[in-house]
């Protein structure tokens, strides 16, 4: 990893790599929120560069990490950089992403864990707890009858395991995230399949950040 620190610098280029992940492509504007410890040595370690960089898909390991505000602009990314030096519900070391593309936008809360591991903690208001060192795939869906029993039956005919699994909706028979953490891949079909579904909205699937 490009350093100094595996839990600001490192691990956040992952929470960065991660949100433009489930975002799909690059936004044309981000906002970065640095809270608590990361608000008050966001700069001195480099977090404003490593998340810049896992914005625009680079490794954590990646040599151009180091000049990463200068690709963001060559590659037309407007950013802004805000801080909340004491929220007390939230992580130690936590990060809010929100980014926008024409009328899409997206907001996602991560945390670095230490050693350069992260889990990502809410999505669009959503909670959830996943790593994104495994294949994860994360569905908006109504929330229906028996709707997360299909889902998990149809990943159980990949013969795939499920590690971790989170829930969240907005309401009783409202709008669900589900996330499943798996222990293999699943088939681009499969995926297709779920994604025909009339009651499911969306579904990211995220291979392992390095």
């Amino acid at each position: 990893m490009i350093g100094p620190s595996s839990s600001h610098t490192g691990a956040v280029v992952r929470i960065g790599r991660t949100a433009r992940g489930l975002f799909g492509e690059q936004a044309e504007k981000v906002i970065i929120t640095f809270y608590n410890s990361f608000s008050r040595t966001y700069e001195g370690h480099g977090s404003d560069r490593a998340i810049l960089a896992g914005l625009l898909d680079m490794a954590p390991d990646d040599e151009r990490i180091r000049d990463s505000h200068q690709h963001a602009k060559d590659a037309g990314l407007e950013y802004h950089f805000k801080v909340v030096f004491n929220a007390s519900s939230l992580h130690p070391n936590a990060i809010r992403i929100e980014q926008f593309k024409g009328e899409r936008k997206q907001n996602v809360l991560g945390i670095s864990r230490g050693g350069g591991l992260i889990s990502i903690k809410e999505i669009d208001g959503f909670t959830c707890s996943f790593s994104a060192q495994v294949p994860t795939i994360i569905f908006t869906a109504k929330d229906v009858h028996g709707s997360i029993a299909f889902i998990t039956d149809i990943i159980a005919h990949e013969d795939c395991n499920i590690a971790t699994m989170t829930v969240d909706r907005s309401g009783k028979y409202d709008m669900a995230k589900l996330v499943l953490e798996l222990d293999s891949e699943v088939r681009p079909l499969t995926l297709e399949y779920l994604r025909s579904l009339d009651w499911i909205e969306n579904v990211t699937y995220l291979k392992p950040t390095t």
